[in-house]
């Protein structure tokens, strides 16, 4: 059905992504933050950090301010450490979510994320109890419209794992995380332009929403996803989009 599409689902996300506007620099503030206090300031030889300040560029941040946290997680100024940390949990119907957060306080942290999957039909899981079900990987979509030799071809060759071509003709691209770089670089080369490029937690086996279940599953991620400490939400619910 068309409220499955891939597609559908991916504007969905980006659209509710786009209301919570406000919240993303702070989000991309902390990734910094922890990409150059782990793996140095220099660009170059930092992925992570790369891939922030990426992001940061993407969001229009001011550069003065992308060198100001950068310099204050590497030493050159005083700042909060921040600790990353990942809580896995269940929503309605048993899908998957996994949670990454970062936080200067992890007592608060996991009592809001606890207190968020309780409030709206959700439970929290152990360590391990629902990661298996997602791949970290490099992960390329693009929208319906593009050849699929063309994509194929140049993804491929450009060392990507696999190309998805979805039956509402979205295109994904799946790599290694270590090879997503290299292979965006590749199709942007190409002049190929995704919507979507990031590394991320990609679920293995999607499971359908409709009704109600839909509904009451957004409610609990727009819960989790509005929490200061929460960076990333993934989950394998594949939702009607004319439910929610």
């Amino acid at each position: 059905m068309a409220g499955h599409s891939k597609w559908a689902n991916i504007q969905h996300r980006k659209n509710r992504q786009d209301e919570k506007r406000g919240k993303i620099w702070t989000r991309i503030i902390r990734e910094i933050t922890v990409a150059a206090r782990s793996g140095g300031a220099d660009l170059s030889a930092n992925p992570r950090l790369r891939l922030a300040v990426d992001r940061a560029k993407a969001a229009n941040m001011p550069i003065d301010r992308v060198k100001y946290n950068i310099d204050k997680a590497t030493g050159n100024a005083e700042g909060v450490t921040y600790e990353e940390i990942r809580y896995e949990g269940y929503g309605i119907g048993g899908a998957a979510i996994i949670v990454d957060t970062m936080t200067d306080n992890k007592v608060r942290t996991v009592a809001e994320v606890r207190h968020a999957f309780a409030k709206f039909g959700g439970n929290m899981g152990t360590e391990g109890s629902v990661a298996f079900q997602f791949r970290h990987c490099g992960q390329i979509i693009f929208a319906p419209g593009l050849s699929e030799d063309v994509v194929m071809e140049v993804a491929l060759e450009a060392g990507a794992d696999d190309v998805v071509a979805h039956d509402d003709g979205a295109m994904e691209v799946i790599t290694s995380a270590a090879d997503f770089e290299t292979v965006k670089n590749a199709l942007v080369g190409a002049g190929l332009m995704p919507e979507i490029a990031e590394v991320t937690m990609r679920a293995e086996n999607p499971i359908e929403m409709t009704g109600d279940n839909a509904a009451r599953m957004q409610k609990l991620l727009d819960a989790i996803e509005d929490l200061d400490d929460v960076q990333n939400v993934y989950h394998n619910a594949e939702m009607d989009t004319d439910s929610l």
